[in-house]
């Protein structure tokens, strides 16, 4: 890489570490152009040649941070032999990214994040691929041995992951006591029945 794309590159993560940091003080509305060229202290020229907009900044920061946590649930998933030993892994690995990076969780589970990975779904899910198709091919024998309900991939996925999110999405609003070590031991041998066939 040349000395120019590391200079660009650093440039790009300046800004995307800065426009977490003023959602995490301003939450989405907060979220312009001007907090985020004041706060990382690069022009607003650069924030446009790298990302276009504010709104392909904060598509860049949903593709950064969705990537690491599943980067996270495929380090915990993969090792695993059995659904349910699958399972917790999935469910304690996401329990804990939501701990350790609460307000890169806070934006992924935002309303207007939401919102804007619905309008860019395609680009989202083809960036996610890889690690979309690992996960695929974890599941895929499970399917085929009878551990799994034969459903459509989005079904299953829905099926694990929903209640894992609604969890993590109360527990970062702070409405209600949510007790996430609780939740790693209680929500694993419900998901799995709810994928038996």
């Amino acid at each position: 890489m040349s000395p120019k794309q590391q200079r660009g590159e650093a440039t790009a993560d300046l800004l995307l570490d800065a426009a977490l940091r003023v959602y995490a003080v301003t939450g989405d509305n907060g979220l312009t152009v001007t907090a985020v060229t004041a706060a990382s202290g690069v022009s607003m020229g650069s924030l446009y040649h790298h990302f276009g907009s504010i709104e392909g900044l904060s598509t860049a920061l949903h593709t950064r941070w969705n990537s690491r946590l599943l980067d996270a649930l495929l380090t915990a998933l993969l090792p695993t032999r059995t659904l349910h030993t699958g399972v917790r892994a999935l469910v304690r690995a996401y329990l804990a990214f939501i701990q350790e990076h609460r307000d890169a969780a806070l934006f992924l589970h935002s309303s207007g994040t939401s919102r804007d990975a619905m309008r860019h779904g395609r680009q989202v899910h083809e960036t996610q691929e890889a690690r979309l198709a690992e996960l695929a091919g974890w599941l895929g024998p499970r399917v085929a041995a009878g551990e799994i309900a034969p459903l459509p991939a989005p079904l299953i996925e829905a099926l694990v992951m929903g209640p894992v999110v609604a969890t993590a999405r109360r527990w970062l609003s702070g409405a209600g006591e949510v007790d996430l070590e609780e939740a790693v031991r209680l929500l694993p041998d419900r998901i799995c029945r709810s994928l038996a066939p």
